[in-house]
């Protein structure tokens, strides 16, 4: 049995064109993870790894600017991607659970990595067919970046997980507590079915197996158990977050909202 939570029952989603709330939904996770990732810098384990964090996260910070520029042609509101990254609140950002979730220690920032890259894998991969064909060169350009950083995140799982006695039990802690934050990742609504009929979008559900079989051979060679956790909380893609999203956009858009409209 799988228990599901999200928005309190009732609450209407956000009234926001299918189009648009779509790739608002994907330009978000990448901006709120870029920012997660960039509090790694001149904090990671060693150098290289500072650096390689860095260029995920700058990796991760340039899909989302295309995609929230992509988001404001499509919206006609004259909205850029400095408006739509800096000027929405809290209850405005479409962006997975999953992405906002604090880094931890560096086993649960690897596992938040492994779950992400072994979902955007497929997902750009099956959006470089896209009939929006902005959406489907972004795609594109993400895929390749998105092999890059799945290689990078199941090796550090792996090492972890296969690692000392310490580093095994930190990794599986890691992914024990980020588990219930995936299902999210599969779950459809109206803005999906919409985009799916519309040859723009894919159905989450579809890249499931995927997702499933990527993670069971990076925990197979780590030696980590896949968690039972049949909770699943779910609310992000329609604006519901938990208490660490408002610091993280406090902190991300400070500069903006003190000094509106700021030029350098």
């Amino acid at each position: 049995m799988v228990i599901v939570s999200g928005p309190p029952q009732g609450t209407p989603p956000l009234a926001l064109e299918p189009h648009f709330a779509y790739l608002l939904r994907l330009g978000d996770d990448n901006l709120v993870l870029a920012q997660r990732l960039g509090e790694w810098i001149s904090r990671a384990p060693d150098l290289e790894e500072d650096i390689a964090l860095a260029n995920i996260a700058l990796d991760h910070l340039g899909v989302a600017r295309n995609l929230l520029t992509h988001a404001g042609e499509v919206e006609g509101r004259g909205r850029d991607e400095d408006a739509l990254a800096m000027r929405r609140t809290e209850r405005e950002f479409l962006n997975l659970i999953l992405c906002e979730q604090p880094n931890g220690d560096f086993a649960h920032t690897m596992a938040r990595q492994l779950f992400i890259d072994a979902w955007q894998v497929p997902l750009w991969q099956a959006l470089s067919s896209s009939n929006d064909p902005t959406l489907a060169g972004i795609a594109q350009k993400a895929l390749k970046e998105a092999k890059y950083h799945l290689r990078h995140s199941s090796t550090w799982v792996v090492r972890l997980g296969d690692g000392t006695e310490e580093s095994h039990r930190r990794m599986q802690a890691a992914v024990d507590r980020l588990w219930r934050y995936t299902g999210e990742m599969f779950m459809g609504d109206d803005v999906e079915e919409a985009m799916v009929e519309a040859g723009i979008g894919v159905d989450p559900a579809s890249l499931r197996p995927a997702w499933d079989d990527t993670i069971e051979a990076v925990f197979a060679e780590a030696g980590l158990e896949r968690p039972d956790d049949d909770y699943v909380r779910t609310g992000g893609r329609v604006g519901f977050h938990g208490e660490h999203l408002g610091h993280l956009l406090a902190e991300m858009q400070w500069m903006e909202r003190t000094y509106p409209g700021l030029r350098w």
